[in-house]
């Protein structure tokens, strides 16, 4: 059975990826403070750079 992964609002995502791209403070810490996984945050700011032409996709 495989665990269906939590959808999250558009908004929110690029509220936490704007957070992370500006430096203040590591990325555990900002996933901790929006209550999400690092991975979970790896991956948005992974699809965000794609999304704005920053990263081949």
């Amino acid at each position: 059975m495989s665990v269906m992964a939590k959808a999250y609002p558009k908004e929110f995502r690029d509220d936490v990826v704007a957070v992370a791209r500006k430096g203040r403070g590591q990325s555990a810490q900002i996933a901790r403070d929006f209550g999400i996984s690092e991975g979970t945050l790896s991956n948005w700011l992974k699809r965000a750079d794609i999304e704005d032409g920053n990263r081949p996709g």
